[in-house]
């Protein structure tokens, strides 16, 4: 029972830190565009990196994860939207996975 209260503790002075520190060192309006777009890029990258692998994961074996990410990323490179993206990497993932099993 000590060590949940222990985990419970590290994570409120985490989650307050990260709410809090931003509003007591940055004072003033952020005027550096480096700054500004590190910012607003944050999220991106925290939502990329908690995604990409899962998408390698998910399916059962990684090379249809992998082929179902570059068909995904050549669709909507190519301008598709969400739905037929996600359609042609659920179809890039059962071909895949009826080939290789």
């Amino acid at each position: 029972m000590h060590n949940t209260w222990t985990y419970i503790l590290v994570m409120f002075a985490v989650t307050y830190l990260v709410r809090v520190l931003p509003l007591t060192i940055f004072r003033k309006p952020i005027k550096s565009r480096f700054v500004k777009s590190f910012l607003y890029y944050v999220p991106y990258v925290t939502l990329a990196l908690m995604t990409f692998p899962a998408i390698i994961d998910a399916t059962q074996t990684p090379i249809a994860g992998i082929l179902a990410l570059a068909a995904g990323v050549i669709a909507a490179f190519l301008g598709a939207g969400l739905l037929p993206v996600s359609a042609i990497c659920c179809a890039a993932v059962l071909m895949t996975e009826l080939i290789v099993l």
